[in-house]
C-alpha cells in the first residue's frame, strides 16, 4: 500500500492520527508503509509515522514464528490438548518421508531412557495440510501432536508460587496471568513442534547434500577433548546419552544417574557440525548466518551459551595463528584451517560449520528451595512431577532441527540474491 499525504495541514494531521491509531491496534492490513510528504508545511508530529517504517503486524506479536523464506509458527502448551507447527514457504515437490519425521520426534520424545523424564508421550505427528501424494505442495504445511500423558495435578502445589529460575515470575508480570501446569508455553514440550518442522527442513537440505550432526560433548565436568573430525559421529545414537565416545558415554550416564538420585540436575554441552553447506548463505549485516544460528540455539529452553568456530578460545591466538589461509584442492577453493567455523563475514564459505551450545541444569529439582508466592509471602518450593535430570541427550535433535531451519531459510533466501 502506498500512503501519500498532501493538501491541507488539517487533512494531513487527520490521516496521520487515523493511520497511527490503526497501526497501534494492529488493524492495518499492509506489510510495508511508505510515507511521502509531497507539499505543505508539516509540523513535527507528522514524523510519528516514521516509526512505522516497514511495519508488520507479524513482527510485533509474541515471537511464535521463526524464519523468513522458510517460516515456522508453533502453537500449544505443555498441558494443553496439543502442540503443533505451521510451515510457510516450504518448496513444492519434496518427498515427505513421514517415517523420517517420526524418527526425529522419537529422538526427542520423553520416556525414551532411564536418564530422561519418564513422561510417556508417543509424539505421533499428524500432517493436516500441505502434502499431496507424498510430496509437499508449496502451500502451508501443518502438523499437530496431541498431548496424552499430562498430569496437571503434579503442579497444583505451585499454582501461586514462583519456582526459582523458572519463567513463572516473568510470565506472570508480562501477561498478567500464567499457565502453571508444566510451565505452559514456556515448557520444552513446545520443541517437539520445532523438531517436526526441522525434519521437513532436513528432507529439503538432503536434496542439496547438506548434512547436520549434533552430539553431546560434555555433561557437568565430564567432557570430550577430541575435535569433531577425529570422532566417529555415526556412533552418536549408539548410547542413550548421545555421545560418540562410548567410554565417555558410560561415565556421563553414571553421572546423570547419580545426580538424579540426589534429587538434583546437571547441565551439559551439545556440539553440532554441518557439512556440504554451499558458499554464500547468510547476509552481511544483521542476518549473518552465525547470528541467526545463535538466535536459533538461544531460543531453545535452558540454553545459556553459543560459540562457533574458535569461539572464546580464539582470543588467546594471534591473527597470524587464527587466519584461515586459502588454497585450491580438488578444483575447489578451501581453507587450510577452519578457525572461522565455516562462516566469514556472516556468510558461509563452504567449509564445515561447527559450533557448541551450552545448556544449564534443569531448574526443577526435588529439593526444598526458598521462594515467594504471588503475594510476595515467603514459601517453600519442592519440585514434583517428571523432569529431565539433564536436558542434553534430548537436546541433540532439537539443536539439529533449529540448525536445519536456519539453513533451509537462508538457502531459499540466497536464491533471490543473484539473477
Amino acid at each position: 500500500m502506498l500512503l501519500c499525504l498532501y493538501g491541507s495541514l488539517f487533512a494531513q494531521n487527520y490521516i496521520i492520527q487515523h493511520t497511527t491509531n490503526n497501526l497501534r491496534r494492529g488493524e492495518f492490513p499492509c506489510r510495508h508503509i511508505f510515507l511521502f510528504l509531497l507539499s505543505g508545511k508539516v509540523e513535527k508530529t507528522t514524523f510519528e509515522l516514521c516509526y512505522f517504517w516497514e511495519y508488520s503486524k507479524a513482527d510485533h506479536v509474541a515471537g511464535n514464528s521463526f524464519g523468513q523464506a522458510f517460516k515456522i509458527s508453533t502453537f500449544g502448551e505443555s498441558h494443553g490438548k496439543a502442540i503443533g507447527v505451521i510451515i510457510d514457504g516450504c518448496p513444492a515437490g519434496i518427498e515427505l518421508d513421514e517415517t523420517f519425521i517420526q524418527k526425529e520426534l522419537d529422538r526427542r520424545k520423553p520416556g525414551q531412557s532411564k536418564i530422561v523424564t519418564q513422561r510417556k508421550e508417543s509424539d505421533m505427528a499428524q500432517i493436516l495440510s500441505g502434502v499431496f501424494e507424498g510430496k509437499t505442495t508449496g502451500t502451508p504445511l501443518s502438523m499437530v501432536i496431541y498431548n496424552a500423558d499430562a498430569r496437571s495435578k503434579d503442579y497444583s502445589h505451585i499454582a501461586d508460587k514462583y519456582r526459582p529460575s523458572h519463567a513463572d515470575f516473568t510470565y506472570q508480570n508480562k501477561y498478567g496471568l500464567r499457565d502453571y501446569r508444566g510451565g505452559g508455553r514456556s515448557s520444552a514440550r513446545e520443541t517437539a513442534a520445532r523438531v517436526a518442522a526441522g525434519a521437513v527442513a532436513k528432507l529439503f537440505l538432503q536434496t542439496k547434500n547438506i548434512d547436520i550432526q549434533a552430539y553431546v560433548s560434555q555433561v557437568g565436568k565430564l567432557g570430550l577433548d577430541t575435535p569433531y573430525y577425529n570422532l566417529d559421529l555415526s556412533q552418536t545414537e549408539s548410547n542413550i546419552v548421545r555421545c560418540p565416545d562410548s567410554e565417555m558415554a558410560e561415565k556421563m550416564i553414571a553421572h546423570i544417574q547419580e545426580v538424579r538420585k540426589a534429587g538434583d540436575t546437571i547441565g551439559g554441552i551439545v556440539n553440532a557440525v554441518v557439512t556440504g553447506c554451499p558458499v554464500g548463505l547468510g547476509e552481511p549485516a544483521f542476518d549473518k548466518l552465525h547470528a541467526d544460528l545463535a538466535k536459533a540455539m538461544l531460543s531453545i529452553n535452558a540454553c545459556k551459551g553459543f560459540e562457533y568456530g574458535s569461539g572464546f578460545a580464539g582470543v588467546e591466538m594471534r591473527g597470524s595463528e587464527h587466519n584461515d589461509l586459502f588454497h585450491k584442492e580438488d578444483g575447489k577453493i578451501v581453507t587450510t584451517t577452519n578457525h572461522s567455523g565455516g562462516i566469514q563475514g556472516g556468510i558461509s564459505n563452504g567449509m564445515p560449520i561447527y559450533f557448541r551450545v551450552a545448556f544449564k541444569p534443569v531448574a526443577t529439582i526435588i529439593k526444598e528451595q526458598a521462594s515467594v508466592n504471588e503475594a510476595g509471602e515467603s514459601v517453600t518450593v519442592v519440585g514434583k512431577g517428571r523432569h529431565d535430570p539433564c536436558v542434553v541427550p534430548r537436546a541433540v535433535p532439537i539443536v539439529e532441527a533449529m540448525t536445519a531451519l536456519v539453513l533451509a531459510d537462508h538457502l531459499l533466501r540466497q536464491r533471490m540474491t543473484q539473477l
